[in-house]
């Protein structure tokens, strides 16, 4: 790995493999990640309170202020563009929907039966927006951020496809040449 990658962004929809990713390349690179959904969302005290924007930035700028971080998460807007320009490299995950489709109902199940944790109480409600979440995102919001300043960076690249080897994460960080 290039010792200059100290700051990864991930970026995709739904399913796509975002905190997977992240988990495997934090402790490849022995590096913290963070899930952009715990900056909106205050997870204690056994409820989710959705942060003010002022409480989310100040947790946000927290974690930009560090040497290294890999923030993961298909959060963007305004409150989101320093976490590209910051990255030494922007990973945007975009597996096949039919792939992403299969894994929000795999998740759910796996979920439900409790053979898999997540940061919130899975439900028929969730369940539900996934769904749409992933179509949303299919249609607009991958259109809209790869042709985005942050999608059209030489240090962004499109990921398809990850074998989840060590080989393939070190080529997954590497940085391009800059020029």
């Amino acid at each position: 790995m290039d010792d200059a990658t100290k700051k990864i962004r991930i970026i995709g929809s739904v399913a796509s493999g975002k905190t997977t990713l992240a988990k495997e390349l934090s402790e490849y690179l022995h590096i913290p990640y963070i899930e952009m959904d715990n900056l909106v969302w205050d997870r204690g005290g056994g409820t989710d309170r959705r942060r003010t924007p002022q409480e989310r930035d100040a947790c946000l700028h927290q974690v930009l202020v560090e040497d290294q971080w890999i923030l993961e998460g298909v959060h963007r807007g305004d409150w989101t563009e320093d976490t590209f320009f910051e990255a030494d490299v922007v990973l945007m995950l975009d597996p096949p929907y039919m792939l992403r489709t299969w894994r929000i109902i795999r998740r759910f199940f796996r979920q439900k039966a409790g053979l898999e944790s997540a940061n919130y109480r899975p439900s028929l409600k969730i369940f539900l927006r996934m769904f749409r979440w992933n179509r949303h995102f299919e249609k607009v919001e991958k259109r809209k951020f790869l042709q985005s300043e942050a999608g059209l960076l030489p240090k962004t690249k499109r990921v398809t496809r990850w074998s989840g080897d060590l080989e393939n994460l070190d080529s997954l960080v590497r940085r391009r040449d800059m020029g």
